[in-house]
């Protein structure tokens, strides 16, 4: 509608962007994490500053603790892609735990029968296992979602738990080495093919794994027509219908793929620090891989560098257990407490993108 005096009124900018939005509203979910975690050890009858100092300290203040947070972060960014590419079709898959464990379990018993071959393509052959036993367990949640209607979250929550309970059932049972007394565990896998460590880094090669599969996931996201028609998809699947795209096929895909990725990292895990399948590998990192894709807004690059910031939280645990007492569990309070701000921050993203569309 014109003005007055005939000159058509200037729209105004908002004063924030969407994208600047996007990232503004995960650091300040971070900071109050922070704060709320602050007020939570003081009451403890730690000071704040020391424990945030130790935090920094045991994840990042020498060699071995880069070291340990590097380790702790190459399972970190696959079950955060497990997250993010799903996320991309619209999807909200929770359960990296499951396909994470089931794929560990593949690559400790897939090289059992060839002892003594030559090292690389065993290695290969593990972390191909874990992928395909992970990449069908995601793929279960895409296909109960597009033929049956299961809601893809709690199917995904109820398979993780499903396949941690058959892990347990297989270790403890016929893949269980009876010499593994204390804590049930599958066959020890040939010495010679643990994955070698990177030189300069003193980091198992896994971590480069990771790394090389996130720059994959951003390059076909973002560049190729195949990130385009995901989105297509995850943005509105009849538009999606209407433009030629088979959606339970790109549904189901995108499933097997993330399954692929922390089915890899329970490999990993396997191939280049237990050496076994056990309980160990049911440490959490599928549940926080959760929290490093929403942290990085579901974009793999970011998720790396998300991936360290957990990693270090999970690497400077003992520190403040052994300097000032605290509970083992201590972080997993904090990693808690950032997850729901996050969450909040998320509810209060959408509450504002209503009221500017009104």
């Amino acid at each position: 509608m014109s003005s007055i005096s005939g000159i058509e009124p200037v729209p105004s900018k908002p004063l924030v962007t969407a994208a600047q939005l996007s990232v503004a509203l995960p650091v300040l979910a971070v900071l109050l994490a922070s704060a709320i975690f602050a007020a939570f050890v003081a009451l403890y009858g730690q000071n704040p500053a020391t424990v945030f100092g130790l935090i920094v300290q045991g994840g990042f203040g020498s060699s071995f603790a880069w070291q340990d947070t590097l380790s702790r972060a190459a399972p970190l960014v696959l079950v955060g892609l497990a997250a993010a590419i799903p996320a991309q079709a619209g999807l909200v898959i929770i359960g990296g735990e499951g396909a994470l464990v089931l794929g560990g379990l593949a690559g400790a018993v897939v090289t059992l029968p060839f002892a003594g071959a030559h090292a690389l393509p065993m290695q290969l052959l593990m972390l191909l296992a874990g992928a395909l036993i992970g990449g069908l367990w995601f793929g279960l949640a895409g296909v109960l979602r597009q033929y049956r209607g299961v809601n893809e979250t709690i199917s995904s929550l109820l398979l993780s738990y499903i396949g941690i309970a058959v892990f347990h059932h297989l270790t403890e049972g016929m893949l269980r080495d009876p010499a593994s007394l204390d804590k049930p565990s599958t066959h020890p896998i040939d010495p010679s093919y643990m994955l070698p460590t990177l030189p300069g880094v003193g980091v198992h090669a896994g971590l480069a794994v990771s790394l090389l599969l996130a720059i994959a996931a951003h390059v076909v996201l973002r560049y190729t027509r195949w990130g385009f028609a995901l989105r297509v998809v995850g943005g509105s699947a009849r538009v999606a219908r209407m433009m030629g795209l088979a959606v339970n096929r790109w549904i189901i895909g995108a499933s097997v793929v993330a399954g692929g990725m922390a089915g890899i990292a329970g490999a990993i895990e396997v191939a280049a620090v237990q050496g076994t399948a056990n309980s160990s590998l049911i440490v959490g990192y599928g549940y926080s891989g959760i929290l490093v894709a929403f942290l990085a807004r579901h974009q793999p690059l970011a998720i790396v560098a998300v991936a360290l910031l957990i990693g270090g939280m999970q690497a400077s645990a003992s520190l403040l257990q052994r300097r000032l007492g605290l509970p083992d569990a201590t972080m997993l309070v904090f990693q808690g407490l950032i997850f729901v701000c996050v969450l909040v921050a998320d509810a209060i993203a959408q509450q504002l993108r209503e009221t500017t569309r009104r």
